[in-house]
């Protein structure tokens, strides 16, 4: 068996947003890199792609080609290990690798947040649940990001050769950082931005989960008492337009700026006083920890990921029960602290530091993938 991985998810992008320095760590060790995915995007760190239509409803009638497809490949390419993310991606890979698993094939598999948690629809547990408690059988490693799925899999004795806790993805925070004051303000200038305007910055798929009307209909509530906030929002997705309609009729367009897809969130963020997240569930946001890497406070929906990272009152605040007046009401009580940033921004860059790091990641990840790793003799674990 060569030393091959495959890392698999439903679209290419994923690993472009999440996984490339774990992709270049694997070539650094001298294994070819592979990858299945839906997209055509030209990733790095990969030694072959494979164009696989996944799709994220389980009941769409491409997943049957696209099992097949991945079927094939991990027959023909005989992998050392098998990664896959994201539910489908993690569904088909883990049912197109059970003969190679037969030959030697380590499959992990990294859950980015049950779709059953706490206060999930319980629709959600009749589907997704056995699912994903079946295919453990089918998993070498069960990777959970946040302790709320890692206890959950733990007590229901889900059938994983182990399950193991990794603090997400991880954090570039060389690129996500805090600015000084002269910087903030320049910025500001660039972006159109006045120095004293309190900005919101929110970055997140238009759809509903992620609930960006929530925020809209919160500001509506503060105009009057917080009339220079405006609130950022990147990001593109099926409520996009809807979102654009809901602001006008709330006569809050002047106030929101919808920015689409940006690849220059690093330099918003730090010009920004208050990250904000509105959505229903997730498992552990890249988004909320990039903004806390920036030394921004954030105000938060209450779930199970942003839980995992805001203790309310020291790296930012926690609306349980939520909606647009408790929004509205925290974003004025926020909006007349002198600089939130100062120690709610400074606990929270520290939060992030302590334990999210891509380098603190990697070394996490470390541990599993040596595991599967040992036949093939000296690992050499740099970080770059």
């Amino acid at each position: 068996m060569s030393k091959k991985i495959l890392f698999c998810a439903t679209v290419d992008y994923h690993f472009k947003a999440f996984h490339l320095p774990y992709m270049n760590w694997f070539q650094q060790q001298g294994w070819e890199v592979h990858v299945a995915a839906a997209g055509n995007i030209d990733l790095p760190y990969t030694d072959k792609q494979y164009n696989i239509a996944i799709q994220r409803s389980p009941f769409h009638s491409a997943n049957i080609k696209a099992y097949k497809q991945l079927k094939e490949i991990t027959h023909q390419n005989n992998y050392s290990m098998i990664h896959c993310h994201t539910p489908f991606g993690g569904v088909l890979a883990r049912l197109a690798a059970r003969e190679t698993r037969k030959k030697g094939t380590k499959v992990i598999y990294t859950a980015h947040g049950f779709h059953f948690c706490k206060g999930a629809p319980i629709q959600n547990w009749l589907f997704y649940y056995p699912i994903e408690r079946i295919l453990s059988i089918y998993t070498d490693t069960l990777i959970l990001i946040n302790q709320e799925d890692y206890h959950l899999a733990r007590t229901h004795k889900f059938k994983a050769g182990s399950i193991e806790h990794v603090h997400g993805v991880g954090v570039d925070t060389e690129k996500y950082k805090p600015v000084h004051e002269k910087k903030k303000r320049e910025l500001r200038k660039s972006f159109g931005y006045n120095a004293d305007d309190f900005l919101l910055f929110y970055a997140a798929e238009f759809n509903k989960n992620k609930n960006q009307q929530l925020l809209l209909h919160a500001l509506a509530l503060l105009k009057d008492k917080v009339p220079n906030a405006k609130l950022i929002l990147a990001g593109e997705g099926p409520l996009l337009k809807s979102c654009q309609q809901l602001a006008y009729q709330l006569g809050v367009n002047g106030m929101v700026n919808f920015l689409g897809f940006r690849k220059d969130i690093d330099q918003i963020l730090p010009m920004c006083d208050i990250g904000v997240a509105s959505s229903l569930r997730e498992g552990l946001p890249v988004n909320i920890m990039e903004a806390m890497a920036c030394g921004l406070p954030v105000i938060a929906v209450d779930n199970r990921g942003h839980r995992e990272l805001i203790e309310n009152g020291k790296h930012g605040w926690i609306i349980s029960n939520p909606n647009a007046v408790k929004f509205a009401n925290k974003l004025i009580q926020v909006s007349n602290i002198a600089e939130p940033g100062l120690t709610f921004g400074k606990c929270a860059r520290e939060k992030i530091e302590s334990a999210y790091t891509i380098n603190k990641i990697l070394m996490e990840k470390r541990k599993i993938y040596e595991k599967h790793m040992g036949e093939w003799g000296e690992v050499h674990w740099a970080v770059h």
